[in-house]
């Protein structure tokens, strides 16, 4: 299984069995698989999406935007709920590029990937158990 690293973007090999022992960077030792959304920039996030083996959600909010912040903690939790996803968040502001390429016409915007492919989309705040029933039914 592959990984990338969401703090120095290094790709790493992780074996499936050893993804619930915590695994760490072989790089910069940042931990791979922690319970908590990463934060992405426009430059990580076409290698973090293509490289990485597991699903990724990512979350196009901005720090201006109410809905945003209101769904920010329903993000966490469900990040905590389901280690077999990858959650990241992108901030559209400082994204513009990413934004565009993604079509991002309104935040916040669930996108899901799987190998750099899109398979889903959503916007909209919803809370976290339904953020996982929706993602589920495309993986």
């Amino acid at each position: 299984m592959q990984l990338v690293c969401p703090a120095c973007n290094a790709t790493n090999r992780i074996p499936d069995e050893r993804l619930s022992d915590q695994p760490v960077c072989g790089k910069c030792a940042h931990a791979l698989m922690a319970a908590q959304p990463a934060k992405l920039t426009e430059q990580q996030l076409p290698k973090f999406i293509s490289n990485t083996d597991l699903p990724v959600l990512i979350d196009f909010w901005a720090a201006w935007c109410g809905p945003c912040q209101a769904m920010a903690p329903q993000f966490e939790q469900a990040a905590k709920m389901a280690p077999e996803i990858r959650f990241v968040k992108v901030d559209s502001d400082a994204a513009p590029l990413a934004s565009q390429r993604f079509a991002i016409r309104s935040i916040p915007t669930l996108l899901l990937m799987k190998s750099g492919v899109e398979l889903a989309r959503l916007s909209g705040v919803m809370p976290a158990a339904q953020i996982l029933a929706w993602a589920r039914q495309y993986l």
